[in-house]
């Protein structure tokens, strides 16, 4: 994990069994950038209170929240690098497809997750999301990396946008 996580000290224990088994699993089966995410979504869980974590069950709640994960980055499908199935999944942290599902259910029900849900989209995916890149300017959507750069350079300002894109492929 890249950054420190500010947890609670009750739920510091939870926390770290999860993000144990989910760095382990992410090593093996995925990469670095799974696991960060990953660990990311398991700090913004042990802070809500009460914290879901504390439940005991930290490999559901490990596969749970990379299924969850998986929904939002299409980990399902074997056309993306890495991938898994729902099943490797489910072996990987040796719980049950049920318990693994009912657990990223809640997580997605809890956060509102997505498909391409541009918070809960991995960075090297957000280039390709086309919902980070849509703002609203006087009532009308539209794709900012279309946009002419000044409001690009207004709409990353804002933090509208992760970065401007015409920056992008002028560096390539």
């Amino acid at each position: 994990m890249k950054e420190k996580q500010s947890i609670a000290k009750a739920a510091k224990p939870a926390y770290d069994a999860v993000t144990a088994l989910i760095n382990s699993m992410c090593k093996v089966h995925l990469n670095d950038e799974w696991a960060d995410l990953s660990c990311q979504l398991a700090a913004s869980l042990a802070r809500k209170r009460p914290s879901p974590l504390n439940n005991q069950q930290h490999q559901a709640w490990a596969a749970g929240i990379v299924h969850a994960l998986g929904m939002v980055n299409f980990l399902f499908d074997r056309t993306q690098k890495p991938s898994i199935t729902v099943k490797e999944l489910c072996a990987a942290f040796d719980v049950s497809q049920s318990t693994m599902t009912n657990k990223s259910r809640l997580i997605r029900k809890i956060y509102n997750m997505y498909q391409f849900e541009p918070d809960w989209t991995l960075p090297s995916k957000m280039a390709d999301n086309p919902l980070v890149w849509m703002i609203s300017i006087n009532g009308f959507e539209i794709d900012v990396r279309y946009a002419p750069v000044e409001i690009q350079n207004e709409a990353y300002r804002r933090g509208l946008i992760p970065f401007i894109p015409n920056n992008i492929e002028k560096e390539e």
